[in-house]
């Protein structure tokens, strides 16, 4: 089985902000990861990526807010989303962006 891509999107928040988000199904785990997907979602403001979740092979499921780097459990696409626009949404409240 070759990877197959089941999200490829582009969230426009405002002239500052979107996201981009690409999920693939692959045949088999990621260096570091144990389950059968390969990630990458980006939130990105005034061209900066303030909110990454990525599991780059060796490094497995990690998340980066602004720079620091920590470990991320992943569980399920839906909630590798769903955390990922949790985050999105703390740091517009924190930071007080639309």
């Amino acid at each position: 089985m070759k990877a197959v891509q089941l999200v490829r999107a582009r969230i426009i928040y405002s002239e500052s902000a979107f996201t981009e988000l690409a999920l693939w199904r692959v045949p088999k785990p990621v260096g570091g990861s144990r389950h059968g997907f390969k990630y990458r979602l980006v939130y990105l403001v005034d061209g900066v990526c303030v909110i990454r979740y990525d599991n780059e092979g060796g490094k497995g499921d990690h998340r980066h807010v602004e720079g620091k780097e920590g470990p991320y459990t992943f569980t399920t696409p839906d909630q590798l989303i769903a955390d990922f626009q949790r985050d999105i949404a703390r740091w517009n409240r924190e930071n007080r962006n639309p």
